[in-house]
């Protein structure tokens, strides 16, 4: 066996080549400027770095796979980096958590209403369908708003309980609030709901979905009164079940499944809304989702069989309304992935409105990440931000000079330099805007 001797090398080399390809686009979309025009806080130290620096520099920091502050250092190490975003120097992590304290409440709704609504002003989309949906952000310190809650892997700690929308056919976020953990789902839905529709501004909602959680007179007045339509999963109330256990006539779907409607009028309810009831049978489909009966469960019926029920506005079948509310689904994975792949539940500071300005800086990631896997990589598949990294980002190179030339010298097998070259291709003859593919 040979020994393996050790040598060094002066040249400035980078793991991460491949984020050259979101220099490209970032460049391409003119993000730099639309930050500058933005109105960020300002610096007040000739010392501290640009806030689009910052901004960027967060991003790519995020894109590299940190998931909190101290991982923010592997990029300022990387000359490399540096030198393909054109910075001359690169920030600490504590240089993030000083300049995200300049944030309060109304810095983060002029600053996030402002690029949300430069974001998808540029995306050709309309008569979208728009996913609500909230989580649960685990605590560990004693951050301003972390409260105790419903907190299910965590009973009993501290938490946010931030709530978020999604559009649907572009998979991209539309807007996050932060709220402190023992916020019950519904807490300024409403309020949510109309700051939504003004970052998404000009642009028609075809649908609305939600579970359970926001199943409430107020959100279907308002709804109704908006003439948005809606498919919102029911809360198992004792009238639901009752309803739901005396009904009779069902249509077989499938194996093991069967779907009837209804009408229903709540106590509190001015008029009846129509319902979309589904029962699978347990030891047919063993996976099935939905509840049981189990006030009834002395009826040897009820036991056999997991239900679910929506209450909607739609005119479409009832098979229709079912299919269009499981494919919300996909919204769990959005936050799947923004708190595993992005840092969505690590990125936190003492400060509330700090905390909450880095999360919307987390959803811009992710939804720039999603423009990168459409408009440049252009792929079917939706390839998860690990996979991206290793795959396309991973790769190590180095940066010369030639002249007034700047080139980036990357380390990669000749069977793939032609896909590379490719993807380069892509984000020099990206569209801005962007039509988002049907």
């Amino acid at each position: 066996m040979k020994a393996i001797q050790i040598e060094f090398t002066d040249k400035e080399i980078t793991p991460w080549g491949g984020m050259s390809l979101l220099k490209q686009m970032l460049d391409r979309i003119d993000f730099e400027t639309v930050l500058r025009n933005a109105d960020l806080p300002a610096q007040r130290s000739n010392r501290g770095y640009p806030p689009e620096q910052l901004f960027i520099n967060f991003l790519v920091g995020v894109w590299c796979g940190a998931n909190c502050f101290e991982h923010l250092e592997v990029t300022r190490h990387d000359r490399a980096i540096g030198e393909i975003f054109e910075w001359r120097r690169m920030p600490g992590h504590r240089a993030f958590r000083r300049y995200f304290q300049k944030f309060d409440q109304g810095v983060n709704q002029r600053v996030f209403t402002l690029l949300y609504q430069w974001f998808f002003n540029n995306l050709h989309l309309d008569n979208y369908t728009l996913d609500f949906d909230s989580s649960v952000l685990t605590r560990y310190g004693t951050q301003q708003g972390a409260k105790r809650g419903y907190n299910p892997r965590k009973p009993g700690r501290p938490s946010h309980h931030p709530l978020m929308a999604f559009v649907a056919e572009c998979r991209m976020v539309a807007n996050c609030w932060l709220r402190p953990g023992d916020s019950y789902t519904t807490n300024n839905f409403l309020g949510f709901l109309e700051d939504t529709r003004q970052k998404l501004q000009g642009k028609k909602i075809s649908l609305l979905r939600a579970d359970s959680g926001f199943y409430s007179k107020e959100v279907f007045d308002y709804l109704e009164q908006e003439g948005l339509p809606y498919v919102v999963a029911c809360r198992f109330y004792r009238p639901i079940k009752t309803k739901l256990a005396s009904h009779r006539s069902w249509l077989k779907l499938d194996e093991g499944i069967e779907i009837a409607e209804t009408t229903f009028q709540a106590e509190d309810w001015k008029a009846p809304r129509r319902l979309v009831m589904v029962r699978q049978q347990i030891n047919k489909r063993p996976k099935a989702t939905g509840k049981q009966l189990r006030l009834f469960e002395d009826e040897g019926i009820y036991r056999n069989y997991r239900y679910s029920c929506f209450v909607t506005n739609l005119d479409f079948s009832a098979k229709m309304v079912y299919d269009l509310y499981r494919n919300r689904a996909d919204a769990e994975n959005r936050i799947k992935e923004v708190k595993y792949d992005f840092g969505f539940e690590s990125f936190n500071c003492n400060d509330f409105w700090a905390t909450e300005a880095m999360l919307n800086v987390v959803m811009l990631a992710y939804n720039l990440m999603s423009l990168f896997r459409q408009a440049v990589m252009g792929t079917k598949v939706q390839h998860q931000m690990k996979t991206l990294r290793y795959k396309v980002f991973a790769i190590g190179g180095y940066m010369i000079k030639n002249g007034n030339s700047r080139i980036l010298k990357l380390s990669m097998q000749m069977k793939r330099r032609d896909w590379f070259k490719g993807l380069w291709s892509s984000t020099e003859l990206m569209s801005w805007p962007f039509l988002v593919p049907s």
